[in-house]
């Protein structure tokens, strides 16, 4: 006898659709699985035949031979215990096999035949829906992965008894449902840009770098309200759209990180690791890899406070996916890429007690503050779109308050949307994202924005990717008031806006 059924694993970021085959035949009694299995995948074969034992049935004494389909991918994880227990028992007779057939099985199978939850429940989902399937069955915990897709059946189950009971017809069991818009009603944002008294510049920082997808650093004396605008800049940045909701949340599915409360992320991520953390930690990796905090930030933010505290290893490896918005990780056995599309924001203070250049506060010797700063490289500082300096605000500000995120946040759709039209056809969305090659396509400048900007590039000698972006902030700054243009107002004020390098960084400091 010979049936099959559809499973499916993660590997990395990606699901995969499996097919699992069963023939069974007369011979000597084994129980064998063949396809390129892992560890976890073999060991399969115990829990499933024990499950199985348990639910009252008794294995024949024959030849069974089970096979994971493609056999050249090697199979991991425990996702495929309740695929391969039904196949056995839809190829036993004791399933009709109408009912199995055009449906996923995911889930892993204890002893006692309950069914547990596996991480990647949603990605498995949208890459069995792209091969055309409708129909799943997955542990009951994550079945709300799958239930905002409008265009899909997903069954939870609990246990193995209650699956064959349902495909035999003895019971009912109804799809699970949940609406986008309930989700998204539920999240309400607790804090907003109006608690935020003075800091105009750096308000101004935040809404350009959120508009066009540019970097921001931020460095101030403690108290000046570095952390808090961070916190904040979420509630700026434009709604996500279902699709990039779907995207996000297949990430945090894959890292197990979502649960029934919060079945779909919603809102922006933003992820702001200890200075603490490690390099795979932050980008990614580890002996079975797995996605790091830059990959958890995709359309989000990943915020580094007090930036010089990491270790300068670990803030250094992100100079490359700052720049390609991904990163791959390389091992032995395998490589994988991991999405990195966030903005990278970081908060520093000017020196390690935090108050220079005001001599009359600062206790460090200035080879202390040239050492404290030195553990930012040039070339990071270079990927730094925006760097803006905060002070401390004046006690007549106390009490006032400033534009709520409201506010700001249509004005940021506004500039976003220009964005899109603009690069409809295009790979990239954001000016933050405008390759070298299309930059006098969508940058083009005049005889005397040119002029300017070659007296900027001679005076402060900086180097060509410096200017690269200066461009891309003046054409955010541009789209901001509406200008199809770039003037030398909207460089200069891109100019200004990297300032603190010279101040900080500069010959003269």
């Amino acid at each position: 006898m010979y049936t099959h059924v559809l499973a499916a694993d993660v590997a990395g970021m990606e699901a995969r659709l499996i097919r699992i085959e069963v023939d069974i035949r007369d011979g000597l009694p084994v129980f064998e699985m063949v396809g390129f299995l892992a560890s976890a995948v073999k060991e399969a074969r115990n829990r499933v035949r024990i499950a199985v034992n348990n639910l009252g049935m008794r294995f024949p004494a024959k030849r069974i031979t089970i096979n994971f389909s493609p056999a050249n991918i090697k199979k991991e994880g425990t996702s495929f215990d309740l695929s391969i227990a039904v196949a056995l028992l839809a190829c036993f007779g004791e399933l009709p096999e109408e009912r199995v057939r055009d449906t996923v099985f995911i889930g892993e199978l204890g002893l006692d035949g309950q069914v547990h939850r596996v991480n990647g429940v949603l990605a498995m989902i949208l890459r069995a829906r792209e091969e055309g399937i409708r129909r799943f069955v997955v542990p009951e915990d994550t079945a709300f992965e799958g239930a905002v897709l409008d265009d899909v059946e997903v069954f939870g189950v609990s246990t193995l008894s209650d699956t064959v009971a349902w495909l035999r017809g003895e019971t009912e069991i109804s799809p699970v449902r949940c609406s986008f818009d309930d989700l998204r009603k539920q999240m309400v944002p607790s804090e907003d840009f109006s608690e935020i008294v003075g800091q105009e510049e750096g308000k101004l920082a935040a809404e350009i770098s959120v508009s066009g997808h540019h970097n921001l650093l931020m460095i101030g004396p403690p108290g000046s309200g570095k952390s808090m605008l961070a916190k904040r800049i979420p509630t700026i940045m434009p709604s996500l759209t279902k699709e990039e909701c779907l995207e996000i949340t297949r990430i945090y599915s894959i890292c197990g990180m979502l649960t029934k409360e919060r079945p779909l992320i919603t809102e922006r991520p933003f992820r702001a690791p200890h200075h603490t953390c490690t390099q795979t930690a932050l980008t990614g990796g580890g002996q079975r890899p797995r996605p790091g905090e830059i990959t958890l930030a995709s359309k989000g933010i990943l915020f580094l406070d007090e930036l010089p505290e990491y270790a300068k290893a670990t803030i250094e490896v992100l100079r490359q996916p700052m720049e390609d918005g991904r990163i791959t990780i390389s091992r032995l056995q395998r490589t994988e890429e991991y999405p990195c599309d966030c903005i990278f924001m970081a908060a520093m203070n000017p020196c390690r007690c935090g108050f220079f250049p005001d001599r009359s506060r600062c206790r460090c010797t200035i080879g202390e503050i040239h050492r404290y700063l030195d553990k930012l490289s040039e070339p990071l500082l270079d990927r730094m779109d925006i760097g803006v300096e905060l002070a401390i605000p004046q006690f007549g500000l106390y009490g006032k308050h400033g534009e709520t995120s409201e506010d700001i946040r249509e004005r940021v759709s506004k500039t976003v949307a220009i964005q899109r039209r603009r690069y409809a056809t295009e790979s990239y969305s954001f000016n933050g994202e405008l390759p070298a090659r299309d930059m006098e396509k969508y940058c083009p400048l005049g005889r005397e924005e040119t002029d300017y900007l070659e007296e900027f590039f001679e005076a402060e000698n900086c180097s060509m990717r410096r200017l690269s972006r200066v461009i891309r902030v003046a054409r955010t700054i541009a789209d901001r008031e509406e200008s199809e243009d770039i003037t030398v107002e909207h460089l200069a004020l891109a100019i200004s806006l990297r300032s603190i390098n010279k101040k900080y960084w500069g010959g003269d400091r």
